[in-house]
């Protein structure tokens, strides 16, 4: 990936006189930038191009090439790629389009650039692409518009798109915005150079803190995963906008997980799983990228102090920062006493009330400040000061005082919201201050950094995949009853309730003996997978002869609702505690194979969709994170006296799932363990009942 980013020799395959169209622009502003290398117009139509020497081929260009940019007809750009990889050329960008995305002979054009690729070792970013940009090099190999006249500033963000039109407004915002960037690139019909392997890239590039993604759908699953991986590892921070949700992977009727499972759900959990930022809007995706690439101190926790000159306002910003899930702890008491005694008048509570008094006395500023810091305790904090901003000499003053104050506190994170002038904010900014015009957009931008601080901390000490017992069973080849289900997923490490299948009255009788009552009693079938929807299910059997009666109502129930069901005959199955009902899933995404599924059940997973979603496989520390994503899992806690479920068990149990799905993939279909049942702390859980699909042959 090294040519493509950092070439230094650039050839424009289809170079134009006309700077204005499509082969004439790359050249114009290679030209205008100011880059350093020599550039060679490749065009056999004439001698000389924007004042350069042309050339009828890149063979024909007498010194060595790194880059190549295609702005050709579609049937032109394989022979031209062909004559680059022949000349030993690095890498190649196709802004040529009429590939995969008009299909029939264009995407056999297409499948021929990626043989070629795979072939030669040329990288090759395209077709239909908008090209590529490294601001410190003053490269700009794109014909988007928004790179006119440049006025880029070299910065920490790097920025990848599968979108070339995305990407191209996004060039455009971030000079508006006035951020700092590094690397650009859009990837477009991706016959090479994917999102993953630039994500791959920056995350090994030293001028690069943050990576800013737009994607669509992932092609690889393992180097998506790896590049993730890598950024983590790192220290990258990526804030990615995912566009795009389908019913894939979720048309298995029979099954919970699949049903649950759309695509968008399981990127939703990737993200989570590597410490991705998903931004739900365009604002947001440059509002987070902007705070992360300045220097500021990693917040140690998510205790948010609200500085305000207006009520109004601060009441706004707790609201959204009880929405993120920060701490807007009140003030101790004597500290708001104190603020008292400087302010008679001030809100002292959290959030802060200066009042419009601050402009008459701007020490308030300080003072308020450093108490919140020193008594307040907290870890960030949000000041909202209005249009402050607009007077240079006003916000100057404001701005002495702030930087005495992060002198004295270094390890806190500070936030101004205000109104300013291109020059206050360059002034702010110059000194480490990020500066909001909106302060419920800061609010949410510190929510970010408290979500990669903690991300971070994870990182350092998530623990890896349990193994696998050497007992454990190979999944069925064909479907099987709850009780064959439960003992293979028994022997991966997933406890289940004890039970016995009996096939006439007399043997459940003896089997509910040898458990011992009171027992539950269910069909046994693998063509029935949801018993309890024909009343397939009896609990809280007494005695021998509850368990006789019970035996031919569940047959006749069977008969009646499911004629042509096999009956292996009945589950006579222990009366479990009584627990928190939960469920556990596996399901086989169509890009990432084996996936996870936590939720609670009843009504949470049914009308909900309370549920969260890994790629398998994955450690406990993993498992505890998708149970407190679930907003139900405040039933765990012991609410109304029960007591506090065995979140420990719970979290085991989920973890030895995610590998066993990972080892089992490909015979795999789905999985069901539903209910997962939660005892107290201490008790342990139990699966109830389990339905395994597997994947059909073929």
């Amino acid at each position: 990936m090294h040519p493509l980013f950092h070439p230094r020799a650039i050839a424009v395959y289809g170079a134009s006189s006309d700077p204005t169209k499509i082969g004439g622009r790359p050249l114009d502003f290679l030209k205008g930038c100011g880059f350093d290398g020599p550039l060679y117009p490749i065009n056999p139509k004439a001698p000389v191009i924007q004042g350069l020497p042309s050339f009828a081929t890149v063979s024909a260009v007498p010194g060595p090439v790194d880059l190549a940019i295609v702005a050709v007809p579609a049937p032109a750009v394989l022979p031209a790629l062909e004559d680059c990889a022949a000349k030993g050329v690095g890498a190649a960008v196709v802004l040529s389009s009429g590939f995969a995305e008009v299909g029939g002979v264009g995407a056999e054009w297409q499948q021929g650039i990626t043989a070629l690729a795979r072939r030669s070792g040329m990288r090759v970013v395209g077709p239909n692409c908008m090209g590529v940009i490294n601001v410190r090099r003053r490269i700009v190999g794109t014909f988007t518009p928004s790179a006119t006249g440049f006025g880029l500033v070299p910065g920490r963000i790097s920025l990848v798109s599968q979108s070339g039109a995305f990407g191209g407004y996004c060039l455009s915002l971030i000079r508006q915005r006035g951020l700092g960037l590094n690397l650009w690139v859009t990837t477009g019909n991706q016959s090479d150079v994917d999102f993953a392997d630039c994500v791959s890239h920056f995350a090994q590039d030293e001028g690069t803190q943050v990576i800013v993604g737009y994607i669509e759908a992932a092609t690889d699953k393992d180097r998506l995963i790896a590049a993730l991986d890598l950024a983590r590892e790192n220290g990258k921070r990526i804030v990615v906008m995912k566009v795009g949700s389908s019913e894939a992977g979720a048309q298995a009727a029979a099954s919970h997980t699949a049903s649950l499972a759309g695509s968008d759900q399981v990127y939703d959990g990737l993200f989570r799983q590597y410490g991705v930022y998903r931004a739900r809007s365009i604002d947001e995706l440059f509002d987070v990228a902007y705070a992360c690439s300045l220097p500021t101190p990693v917040p140690k926790g998510r205790r948010l102090g609200l500085l305000t000159v207006s009520g109004g306002v601060g009441a706004l910003m707790a609201d959204v920062a009880a929405e993120c899930g920060l701490d807007v702890a009140p003030m101790p008491e004597d500290a708001q006493r104190r603020l008292k005694v400087i302010l008679p008048f001030c809100g002292p509570r959290n959030p802060v009330d200066m009042t419009a008094q601050l402009v008459n006395d701007l020490s308030l500023f300080e003072k308020n400040f450093e108490l919140m810091l020193e008594e307040g305790g907290y870890d960030l904090i949000v000041a909202f000061l209005s249009s402050v901003g607009q007077v240079l000499d006003l916000s100057s003053a404001l701005l002495l005082q702030l930087q005495k104050v992060l002198a004295r506190f270094p390890d806190r994170t500070v936030i101004m919201s205000m109104l300013a002038s291109p020059e206050v904010r360059k002034v702010y900014e110059a000194a480490g201050v990020m500066l909001f015009d909106e302060p419920t957009r800061a609010v949410r931008a510190a929510q970010a950094l408290v979500y990669f601080a903690q991300e971070a901390q994870r990182a350092r000490t998530r623990a890896a995949p349990p193994d696998l017992p050497g007992t454990a069973l190979a999944p069925p080849r064909r479907a099987v009853n709850e009780v064959e289900a439960k003992a293979v997923l028994a022997s991966a490490g997933i406890p289940a309730v004890r039970e016995l299948v009996a096939a006439t009255e007399d043997a459940a009788a003896r089997c509910a003996a040898q458990i011992g009552y009171p027992v539950v009693l269910k069909i046994a079938s693998a063509d029935i997978a949801h018993k309890s929807e024909i009343g397939g299910v009896l609990v809280g059997l007494q005695d021998e002869a509850q368990v006789r009666a019970a035996f031919g109502t569940l047959l006749q129930r069977a008969r009646q609702h499911a004629p042509q069901a096999r009956i292996d005959g009945m589950v006579v199955a222990q009366m479990a505690g009584k627990g928190v009902e939960t469920i556990l899933g596996v399901v086989r995404d169509p890009v990432f194979g084996a996936v996870i599924m936590f939720g609670l059940g009843g009504v949470f997973v049914e009308a909900f969709k309370d549920v969260a979603f890994r790629v398998a496989p994955f450690g406990v520390d993993e498992a505890r994170a998708m149970i407190d994503e679930v907003k139900g899992r405040i039933l765990l806690t012991g609410l109304r006296g029960q007591p506090p479920s065995d979140e420990a068990a719970l979290a085991d149990a989920i973890a030895a799932l995610s590998v066993y799905a990972a080892r089992h993939e490909a015979a795999l279909e789905s999985i069901d363990i539903n209910p997962f049942v939660v005892l107290p702390r201490g008790q342990g859980a139990l699966a109830l009942d389990a339905l395994i699909m597997p994947r059909p042959k073929g």
